[in-house]
């Protein structure tokens, strides 16, 4: 009989337990979906502050009557190229002309004409002019367009500047400062936006991302972008695990939280629950 009765009472608890995870559960889901969309909300009504929705336009340097330059440059980089194939110690240094006529020259460069452009080198940084097209806010697609949602776009038009450094085989843009005219970037975006990874496009092209896997070195040096490759060396500038993505650190720790509240949430209404259903059957 009194196994009979514990039997009943475990039975009696239970599904109120599983009903109080449930509840816990979905509120917790609400609770995400409703986050996440008023972070959303106030991420985009940032942006709008300091971007525009037109691009300004950034100059493509001109390749008329540069014949003689593009094949001093061309031979200066199929050199770098063969040194790097052939696992040599290799330098390449480039001036900022040198980087816009690479922009304007070469196919694979083609998606930066009109949006970034080497406007200096100097005190270890590079100092970019861009006009990036970044997603504006949400709303419900017009006829024609792709899909359900859609939205505005947004240019971030404005001076970057930033340091060169080697990441896994990659080459980035360690951010400093970002710079709207009549605005004031916050500096939780900048942090969000570095490390800039601006030749992660170019990791699966056959003769690039094969280059920069074998890079050991970038750095800056007399106003000029060094690269270097030294086969029996390490990556020197390569960056630390933590500064690799600052944002998704904190929505993990954002996330983390919300799960411990899901759980101790989901363990008070179960204590509870089993405390009221043993008051009610003793």
């Amino acid at each position: 009989m009194n196994r009979f009765k514990t039997s009943s009472k475990a039975g009696a608890r239970s599904p109120f337990a599983g009903c109080a995870v449930f509840v816990a559960a979905l509120g917790v889901m609400v609770f995400l979906i409703v986050f996440s969309v008023i972070t959303l909300l106030r991420q985009f009504d940032a942006i709008v502050k300091f971007t525009g929705e037109k691009p300004v336009p950034v100059e493509v340097s001109s390749l008329d009557n540069r014949e003689a330059v593009l094949i001093g440059l061309a031979e200066r980089l199929e050199t770098f190229r063969q040194q790097l194939a052939d696992r040599e110690p290799a330098a390449l240094a480039l001036t900022a002309e040198d980087i816009n006529l690479v922009i304007a020259a070469y196919e694979p460069f083609r998606e930066l004409r009109g949006t970034l452009r080497v406007v200096s080198l100097e005190g270890g940084t590079l100092r970019l002019a861009i006009a990036f097209p970044l997603n504006g806010k949400p709303r419900l697609a017009r006829q024609g367009e792709t899909g359900w949602i859609s939205s505005t776009p947004r240019y971030l038009n404005g001076l970057l500047v930033a340091r060169p450094a080697l990441l896994k085989g990659e080459l980035v843009l360690q951010l400093d400062a970002l710079k709207v005219p009549g605005s004031q970037v916050p500096g939780e975006f900048v942090a969000q936006m570095s490390p800039y990874r601006i030749s992660e496009r170019y990791l699966s092209d056959p003769v690039l991302g094969p280059a920069m896997a074998q890079l050991t070195g970038v750095g800056m040096a007399d106003g000029k972008l060094v690269l270097t490759c030294k086969p029996a060396a390490a990556p020197v500038a390569a960056l630390g695990k933590a500064q690799v993505d600052r944002a998704s650190r904190r929505m993990f720790l954002i996330l983390g939280l919300v799960v411990c509240g899901f759980l101790a949430l989901a363990a008070t209404l179960v204590f509870f629950g089993r405390r009221r259903t043993a008051r009610h059957f003793s």
